[in-house]
């Protein structure tokens, strides 16, 4: 098979691939990169492979960084970009699941195809659009069929994590999964426990995030990795509701991981340990800790003020599209009216500051005053209460009576 054209991206590499011919290497464009260009998917990164060894990329190519020199892999700096240059390469034996023990540089490049994880990754394509396809790639690309490279046991003892990369393929590509490539993920699912947590949550995230997820998910509990993933032990039927929800891929990671948490049904207080489990930042967890609730109350109720104010109104409107995957038309215009039309959208906009309580009242510092200004804003907020300095003062002054008379 031979590519009508190459892409745009492709053709900006063309002059790194041309140098390395001329000099008597071969090379190619390969991996995910190829994968995309067949499917009509668009590109991310260009990858090249080449017989040339690390020291030889090198002396050809006036610019280069070493980013993953004892790997293979150069990164060759052009006038208009970079490119991760990788020398063909055999692996060893893998005694952590993880990491080859080491790495030999070899001149074939079918040697370097064969350790790849699947057909689909394994293709490569000349710089005259030539797709070299030693594994049936083409064939499972039309038949949209993830397989192993070889024998699947063998690639999964090798790196635990490509089970995790082919249940996100599932989920992110429509494929579904070989039997024997599922029945051997179903047997070493276990190796998971030996992969760091970063590595499994970004797979884990592309899987909630993929169009397809319903099968990558389904996949992902009867293969029973869930098990090995953390906090998800117990959690299989909950994954399966997750699974159920009908809508489109979610968007966001922050939307992702919302609705994961509100399938799990985990208590308020269970959200933040659970996600530092999976090493989330804490921009994230706090986001999250603030949609899940936000989310529960707005599939029994519609939006109120207070409501809208606390959570902002970026938040609100992520929340608001959740309701499509729980079979109601989200109305994002709405909220974004309704917080426009909120009579302050921060505690700087009250037309009453502390330094005017403290002046008003003959109180020391102290809490008071935060307690003062907080019932003002909710009542603001409300419409309960006019935004100006008479009718704020008029409460603030009822507000102490009650609060804080003898």
């Amino acid at each position: 098979m031979k590519l009508d054209a190459l892409p745009i991206e492709f053709q900006g590499a063309m002059p790194v691939l041309r140098d390395l011919q001329v000099a008597g290497y071969e090379a190619y464009y390969v991996g995910g990169s190829v994968r995309d260009i067949l499917l009509n998917k668009p590109i991310h990164d260009v990858d090249i492979a080449t017989s040339a060894f690390p020291a030889e990329i090198k002396q050809l190519f006036r610019r280069t960084i070493d980013i993953g020199i004892d790997h293979g892999t150069v990164m060759v700096i052009t006038d208009d970009a970079t490119y991760e240059v990788t020398t063909f390469r055999t692996e060893s034996t893998y005694q952590d699941y993880r990491r080859p023990d080491h790495v030999e540089f070899v001149r074939s490049l079918k040697e370097d195809l064969k350790r790849r994880d699947f057909t689909i990754n394994a293709l490569a394509v000349g710089i005259d659009g030539e797709v070299i396809d030693l594994f049936d790639g083409l064939s499972d690309l039309r038949a949209m069929k993830l397989r192993a490279v070889g024998n699947p046991y063998e690639r999964f003892h090798e790196d635990a994590l490509r089970m995790m990369r082919g249940l996100r393929f599932i989920s992110q590509l429509g494929f579904t999964l070989d039997p024997e490539t599922f029945e051997a993920i179903r047997e070493y699912h276990s190796l998971l426990a030996k992969i760091s947590v970063e590595r499994i949550n970004v797979e884990f995230v592309k899987l909630l995030m993929g169009s397809s997820r319903q099968a990558g998910i389904k996949t992902f509990v009867e293969s029973e990795c869930y098990i090995y993933c953390p906090g998800l032990s117990e959690h299989g039927e909950a994954l399966l509701r997750f699974a159920d929800l009908i809508g489109p891929a979610i968007p966001t990671e922050c939307q992702a991981w919302t609705l994961l948490v509100s399938m799990l049904g985990l208590e308020p207080e269970q959200i933040r340990p659970f996600m530092k489990e999976w090493k989330c930042s804490n921009q994230l967890i706090k986001e999250v800790s603030q949609m899940v609730p936000a989310l529960a109350l707005r599939r029994t109720q519609d939006w109120d003020n207070w409501q809208l104010y606390q959570l902002g109104r970026e938040l609100a409107v992520s929340v608001e599209y959740l309701m499509i995957y729980f079979g109601e038309k989200p109305n994002q215009a709405k909220i974004r009216l309704m917080y426009q039309n909120l009579p302050i959208h921060n505690l700087q906009e009250l037309a009453l500051k502390g330094n005017d309580l403290i002046q008003q009242f003959d109180y020391p510092k102290g809490p008071w005053i935060n307690a003062v200004l907080r019932a003002m804003e909710k009542a603001v907020i409300e419409k309960e209460l006019a935004n100006t300095q008479e009718s704020l003062l008029a409460f603030a002054h009822k507000f102490m009576e009650e609060e804080y008379h003898d």
